[in-house]
C-alpha cells in the first residue's frame, strides 16, 4: 500500500463529501470557493513519522538458562509457544529488578514497558509461591488512569492463561480501581492477589478509609516487594507532590523492614540518566541511584 496515494484519496474523498451538500451557481463564487479547496487550506500536509527499531537481547528462555529467570517464568512469557525475545532494554530491566535496583525506564509507545517490571513481578511471585512462602500482595502497580489498568488486566490474563502452570505456581492479580463490585472486593481481600492494579486515588482511599475490608486490602501488601508508578511523566504539579505524598505513606506503612524495588516507566520523558534521576527519585522517595 502507497501511503501518500491513500492520503490522496482520503482527502480527495472527505473534499467530495465536504462539498456534497450545497452546489454553487454563481461562477464567480465557484471559482473563490474551487481555488480556496486547491490551496490545501483545510487539510495539513500528512505527517510521516519513523518507527524506532529497538535492538534484540536475549529471549526470556536464556535469561532462565543463565538462572536470571525461574524455569516457570518461561511459560508465561511466550506467543504461540515460543518465549519471548526481549529488546535491549527490557532485559536491563528484568536484570536490575533481580538485582534488587530501583531504575525507570523511559523508551517509546509500543516498546514493551510494561513487560520490563511484569517479568521480574510475576518471577518474584513464582519464586515465592514454589518456596511455600505464604500468599501476599507482592506488588502494586499505580496507573493514573483505569483505561491503562484495564488493558494490563487484559494482557496479564492473555499472559497467564496461556501458561498452564498449576495453581500453586500461577501468579494472581486483580484490579481495584472502583470499578469492581462488592462481590469483586470481597474476593481481592479474601484470596490476597500477588500484584495489585490500581490508580493513586484508590489506593489513597485504601491507605485512608477505616473499613475492615479496605484495611485488608492494604495490610495484604504488608512487606511489598514491588512499586511500580506507570506513565511518570504525568505526575507533576499538584497533582505530582501528591501522589509523591503518597508513595511515602505507603513506603513507611508496608515496607517498615526493607525498601521496596522502586519503578517508573515513561514514554514522553526525553531526559536521560541524572535528570530522569532528579525527577524519580524524590517521586519514589529514595536517595539510591535510579538507573
Amino acid at each position: 500500500m502507497d501511503v501518500f496515494n491513500l492520503d490522496g484519496a482520503l482527502v480527495n474523498d472527505y473534499e467530495r463529501f465536504a462539498r456534497s451538500f450545497t452546489q454553487i451557481r454563481a461562477q464567480d463564487i465557484r471559482t473563490q470557493v474551487d481555488a480556496l479547496y486547491a490551496s490545501g487550506r483545510f487539510w495539513p500536509e500528512p505527517l510521516i513519522s519513523i518507527n524506532p527499531h529497538y535492538e534484540r537481547e536475549a529471549s526470556v528462555q536464556h535469561l532462565v538458562t543463565e538462572g536470571t529467570l525461574h524455569p516457570e517464568t518461561a511459560r508465561v512469557f511466550q506467543i504461540d509457544g515460543q518465549p519471548i525475545t526481549l529488546f535491549r532494554h527490557q532485559a536491563q530491566s528484568v536484570a536490575k529488578a533481580t538485582a534488587g535496583q530501583s531504575f525507570v525506564v523511559t523508551t517509546g509507545t509500543g516498546s514493551g514497558k510494561s513487560l520490563c517490571f511484569f517479568i521480574p513481578i510475576i518471577d518474584s511471585a513464582i519464586r515465592a509461591r514454589a518456596a511455600g512462602e505464604p500468599p501476599r500482595t507482592r506488588a502494586i502497580v499505580i496507573y493514573p488512569m483505569n483505561a491503562l489498568a484495564n488493558s494490563q488486566l487484559k494482557e496479564l490474563e492473555k499472559f497467564v492463561e496461556q501458561s498452564g502452570l498449576s495453581d500453586n505456581l500461577r501468579p494472581t492479580f486483580a484490579r481495584y480501581t472502583g470499578q469492581e463490585n462488592d462481590d469483586e472486593r470481597e474476593l481481592i481481600r479474601k484470596s490476597k492477589p500477588d500484584i495489585l492494579l490500581t490508580n493513586f486515588m484508590m489506593l489513597e482511599l485504601l491507605m485512608t478509609r477505616q473499613s475492615e475490608r479496605d484495611r485488608t486490602v492494604i495490610s495484604n501488601a504488608d512487606g511489598l516487594d514491588f512499586l511500580v508508578l506507570d506513565e511518570l511523566h504525568t505526575y507533576r504539579g499538584r497533582q505530582g507532590a501528591d501522589v509523591a505524598m503518597l508513595v511515602r505513606r505507603v513506603r513507611d506503612r508496608l515496607c517498615r523492614l526493607k525498601p521496596p524495588i522502586c519503578i517508573g516507566t515513561s514514554a514522553t520523558m526525553a531526559s536521560e540518566g541524572e535528570e530522569v534521576a532528579r525527577v524519580a527519585c524524590p517521586m519514589f522517595c529514595t536517595s539510591e541511584e535510579l538507573v
